[in-house]
C-alpha cells in the first residue's frame, strides 16, 4: 500500500531536496498542485486533508495556517519550519536525541523537524548536560558557519544571481547581530540550558555545509572534566546510531582542518572533540550538510520512521546532488 504525501511548498529549497531524496520510491504517491494553484487556499486544504502525511516546507506563519486547514484526524504532519519547534503536542524530530525518541516519532501525528544550526548544537549540548559533564547553568557560546543555501531562495540569489538586487561577492559575513537568532529558543529548550546561549552564526561563500563549534573552558568547571570525559559522554550517547557519529579521539587529534562541506550530500552528523588537557580547554565541533541532516535529509528520516520503513531508505551518501 502506498502512502499519499503532499509537500506544501515543494518548489522551495527544502521541498526540492525532499523530492530529490524521495525520487524513485514506489511506496509513495505524491499529491501536487499546479503552479496556478499553489497559493489557492481551497486547493491546498483539499490536498492537506487527502494526504496521509503532509510536509510543510513553508514560512512559519504559512505553516501555522496549513495546520489550521487540516481537519482530517488521520493526516499526519512533518513541519520543517520553525513554527512548532517547542510547541506542546509536537514530537521533536531528532531520532537520536534520546533512546525512545525514534519510537515517539514513528507513532506521532505531528512531528517538528529540527533546525540545521539547532540540531547540531543540541546534539552536542544535550548529551553533555544530561551526563552531568556540563552543568545546565553553564554560560554557553556557539560559533557557526553555514553555506548560503541555509538562507533560502533570497540568499541563494544574492550569492548566485548577478542580476539580483542584493547580489554580493563577499566571501563571509556574520549576522543575527542582535543576538536573537530564531534557533535560540529551540537550542535552549532541547539543549537543556538554563541560561540563553550566546549564538554567533555566519555565512560563507559556498552553497551548503555547516560547522558548529562549542568552545569549553573545562578548567573553570567544578569537576574540571577532561577532553576524554567529554568525548566518552558523546560517544556513549550516540553508540550504534546510523547517522550521528563521534570519531575516536585519536582520529580527531590527527586532523589538520575541519571542512564544513565534507558531509555534503549525506544525512550524517559528525561530532569531533578537540581538547588540550594542559590548558583545560576543549572545542566540540559538529558537521552536517545544512540541506541534509539539517533539513530535507532529516525530514526523510522522520518520514521513514512514520511509515515504518528502514530509517535510512533513500538517504544513501552521495545520492542527492545540490538543487
Amino acid at each position: 500500500m502506498t502512502a499519499k504525501i503532499f509537500i506544501d511548498g515543494e518548489v522551495g529549497t527544502t521541498g526540492l531536496q525532499i523530492r530529490a531524496r524521495l525520487a524513485g520510491r514506489d511506496d509513495l504517491e505524491f499529491l501536487s498542485l499546479g503552479e496556478d494553484k499553489r497559493k489557492d487556499a481551497a486547493a491546498r486544504s483539499l490536498l492537506l486533508n487527502e494526504a496521509d502525511i503532509a510536509i510543510l516546507c513553508l514560512p512559519d506563519d504559512a505553516a501555522r495556517e496549513a495546520v489550521a486547514m487540516i481537519n482530517n484526524p488521520n493526516t499526519r504532519i512533518i513541519d520543517p519550519s520553525t513554527a512548532h519547534r517547542i510547541s506542546d503536542g509536537w514530537v521533536y524530530g531528532f531520532p537520536e536525541y534520546d533512546k525512545g525518541q525514534a519510537n515517539q516519532i514513528a507513532s506521532a501525528m505531528r512531528v517538528t523537524n529540527p533546525g540545521c544550526y539547532a540540531i547540531t548544537a543540541i546534539s552536542i549540548l544535550h548529551p553533555l548536560i544530561r551526563a552531568n559533564v556540563l552543568p545546565a547553568d553553564l554560560p554557553i557560546t556557539i560559533n557557526a558557519v553555514s553555506g548560503y543555501s541555509g538562507g533560502g531562495r533570497q540568499m541563494i540569489a544574492a550569492f548566485e544571481d548577478e542580476g539580483a538586487g542584493d547580489y554580493t561577492t563577499t566571501p563571509y559575513f556574520a549576522y543575527s547581530l542582535g543576538l536573537e537568532h530564531k534557533h535560540n529558543p529551540e537550542i535552549n529548550h532541547w539543549g537543556g540550558t538554563t541560561h540563553p546561549v550566546l549564538f554567533t552564526p555566519s555565512v560563507g561563500r559556498y552553497r551548503q555545509g555547516m560547522l558548529v563549534q562549542v568552545p569549553l573552558q573545562l578548567w573553570a568547571l567544578e569537576n574540571a572534566p577532561s577532553g576524554e570525559a567529554v568525548h566518552a559522554a558523546l560517544a556513549e550517547h550516540y553508540a550504534g546510531c546510523q547517522f550521528v557519529t563521534v570519531p575516536p579521539l585519536a582520529e580527531t587529534t590527527e586532523m589538520k582542518k575541519l571542512d564544513p562541506e565534507s558531509l555534503n550530500g549525506t544525512n550524517d552528523l559528525r561530532i569531533h572533540v578537540f581538547s588540550n588537557d594542559k590548558t583545560g580547554q576543549a572545542v566540540v565541533a559538529g558537521l552536517i550538510d545544512n540541506l541534509g541532516k539539517g533539513a530535507s535529509g532529516q525530514t526523510v528520516q522522520n518520514l521513514n520512521l512514520m511509515l515504518g520503513v528502514p530509517e535510512g531508505t533513500g538517504l544513501e551518501a552521495g545520492d542527492v546532488l545540490p538543487v
